[in-house]
């Protein structure tokens, strides 16, 4: 990996809404995929299963989504969460602190999962509207008939994610986007209006306005518990919120930790002493959590819990900037830690309280997770790895198989089923003596209905605690969450990234959470790296120094008002340097090109007659347009006019000193090559 740069912040650009949805449904037409998401990825469900859940006294199609962070930040995001088959969206945390310097690159994956990001990069303004294009997309996307999805996968959940301090969360802007969420009716009509006519007809679709009455807390590592159970009192009571309380891995105390992480999975990462000092202890969640549970009861509203929370760890990785002194681990080793949490909370509390679950989750541990009756099973460290969303594909296959192989046909028949419980856990919940149950058991007869609701439940509940016993036995001694399991690093091959040509693998296209890196063809050729200068007659004389080769059609850009520099294209890229360093950058507006003066790249934009280009080559701002096969370039000290095939013939207007051709034919190039352009991307939409 290249590691750490020190470069200008880049920021995230939100995308408008119209040219969102023009680009998903076009590219499903012409290229059969979605934001680089192929269609046979696409996740249509489990034909023949019943694949829902209950969130909060809402029904979700599926238990999987997206954990709070880079996937589930961007209206594209969750999109494509959405396609791969998560219905229980967690939204990126918010907080009154929204205008962050977050230090860059900011996530490692190289082998298991750091990072140094630190809550939103998006104002709570512009989160709420990303939220809502998402949900008008995904509503959209169902109602065109376009994803071939099976009956019933296609209700989903969209849960909000809120940190920080009580303050910060009764301000004015916050209250705002809790109440935005929650009736988000003036941003819906809105954005309906900005629908493009030639996709009038779902204009008239009934969009919801209420996105989301449940929140997950997720307050800093270090939190008091007291500002914890003050700010759930506060989203309980006087917002109104279904509340989950997101806690950390510390809860399981120093010791345990280091001997979990250091002694039986064999990692060197040190969490240091004051990760702990600031934490709340167990017993003061224990306490914190049934005084909270009591309070939800009597309000009528909902509570449960997540595990868990990153680690904190010291950084010892060059990646990052050497600014950072601590780093939040993730990945394997907190599926680990997080799951001995479980085991413990259950073995306090039983069945009391629905559990949420992040730490570490891949295509194999998905269907134990779901067997242990967690809800929902939220993922991210998986998806920065090679294949992107893609890889939930593998998700659901695999919880098929599960599924198959004890003729489960819901999520709560696998709960039961699905590691060999059934029996045992049916005579803990008082069925022992019922022969229908151990006949439907015998059979793959429907359980549900011959044990009626009571029943039902508590044997479900009761398999919950079971599976959790059993699993967490399980997985102390699976060697694949140890270090020399998780300490492999994706292949390089010695070569430096450069602007044009590469491996083409792709590989960098799907690990962008964002979806900010895309391909496109450039005719193969030959540039010649000419300079032009006036000698003392006025006339231009051209000078060749040597030429620019072209060797592959298929080629790498960046698009950055989606890129945010976190480095994980560069982790994943077999050459050296990084794509969103290296690679042509281009702007979506030319306001982002002129923000960002500190980095080079282009804007392009179609004009009447053909298109423009504003270009930035080492600092130094170009602009040309292109018409009729003639070339207007400008730039400093000089205003030029020539042939666009071949601009040192008849190069006419004045320059101060010497001119370099080479940037007008790169310029001329790429924009012609990027609008022109078979596919959907982007610049080109």
């Amino acid at each position: 990996m290249t590691g750490y740069h020190p470069a200008t912040v880049a920021e995230l650009v939100p995308y408008p809404f119209a040219r969102l949805l023009t680009r998903a449904l076009s590219q499903i037409e012409t290229e059969q995929s979605i934001f680089h998401l192929p269609q046979k990825k696409m996740v249509r469900g489990l034909p023949g299963k019943d694949l829902s859940v209950n969130f909060h006294g809402h029904t979700a199609s599926s238990p999987l989504g997206p954990a709070a962070g880079p996937h589930s930040q961007l209206a594209q995001n969750i999109v494509l969460s959405f396609l791969g088959g998560g219905r229980i969206f967690e939204l990126k945390t918010v907080q009154i602190m929204d205008r962050l310097q977050i230090p860059r690159p900011c996530i490692d994956a190289e082998t298991i999962g750091y990072n140094v990001e630190w809550s939103q990069e998006l104002t709570l303004e512009q989160s709420l509207e990303e939220y809502v294009k998402a949900s008008m997309l995904v509503e959209i996307l169902i109602a065109s008939g376009k994803l071939d999805l099976d009956p019933g996968f296609d209700r989903v959940v969209f849960d909000m994610s809120v940190g920080y301090d009580l303050a910060g969360i009764q301000s004015e802007r916050v209250r705002a986007f809790l109440g935005g969420m929650m009736d988000a009716k003036e941003v819906v009509e809105r954005l309906r209006r900005q629908i493009p006519s030639e996709l009038s007809q779902y204009r008239d679709l009934e969009f919801r306005t209420r996105l989301s009455d449940t929140l997950t807390l997720s307050t800093f590592h270090g939190c008091p518990p007291g500002e914890i159970e003050r700010i759930t009192a506060f989203l309980l009571e006087e917002v109104g919120l279904h509340c989950i309380v997101k806690l950390n891995p510390t809860l399981l105390g120093k010791s345990e930790v280091r001997r979990l992480l250091n002694e039986v999975l064999g990692y060197a990462d040190h969490a240091p002493d004051e990760a702990f000092e600031k934490d709340a202890s167990w017993e003061q969640a224990v306490a914190l959590v049934g005084r909270l549970g009591d309070k939800a009861d009597k309000l009528g509203r909902g509570f449960g819990v997540k595990f868990s929370n990153t680690l904190i760890v010291q950084n010892e990785r060059s990646f990052f900037p050497p600014s950072e002194k601590v780093m939040y681990l993730s990945g394997q080793p907190l599926h680990v830690l997080a799951m001995s949490l479980v085991g413990r909370f259950r073995d306090t509390f039983g069945d009391r309280f629905p559990i949420s679950f992040s730490a570490g989750i891949d295509a194999k541990n998905f269907p134990d997770a779901v067997c242990l009756g967690l809800v929902p099973v939220t993922v991210c460290t998986d998806l920065l790895r090679t294949g992107g969303y893609a890889r939930l594909d593998g998700y659901f296959r695999e919880l098929g198989v599960r599924m198959d192989a004890v003729q489960a046909r819901t999520i709560e028949d696998l709960v039961v089923r699905g590691r060999g419980n059934a029996e045992l856990t049916l005579s803990r919940a008082g069925g022992g003596e019922n022969a229908a149950c151990r006949r439907a058991l015998a059979d793959g007869g429907d359980l549900r209905a011959t044990a009626g609701s009571e029943l039902w439940a508590r044997w479900v509940s009761e398999a919950k605690l079971k599976n959790t016993r059993d699993y967490l036995e399980q997985l102390l001694v699976d060697a694949r969450y140890t270090r020399a399991a998780n300490n492999k690093s994706p292949k390089k091959v010695g070569s430096l990234l450069v602007f044009f040509d590469c491996l083409t693998c792709d590989k960098c296209v799907p690990v962008c959470p964002n979806d900010a890196n895309f391909t496109f063809e450039l005719p193969r050729q030959v540039i010649p790296i000419e300079k032009a200068v006036r000698d003392a007659s006025g006339s231009f004389q051209i000078r060749c120094e040597g030429q620019l080769s072209v060797e592959k059609k298929h080629q790498l850009a960046n698009f950055a008002d989606f890129c945010n520099e976190c480095g994980n294209c560069d982790v994943f890229c077999p050459e050296d340097g990084g794509p969103y360093l290296l690679k042509p950058r281009f702007f979506g507006s030319r306001e982002q090109f002129e923000l960002h003066r500190s980095r080079d790249g282009f804007f392009v934009e179609k004009t009447e007659a053909g298109f423009a280009v504003l270009a930035r080559f080492r600092g130094q701002d170009f602009s040309a347009t292109f018409e009729d096969g003639f070339a207007r370039y400008r730039g400093e000290g000089f205003d030029l006019a020539c042939a666009e095939a071949e601009p040192a013939d008849g190069l006419s207007g004045t320059a101060s000193g010497e001119v370099d051709l080479t940037y007008l034919r790169l310029m001329a190039l790429l924009g012609r090559s990027v609008l022109e352009q078979s596919g959907v991307s982007y610049v080109s939409v």
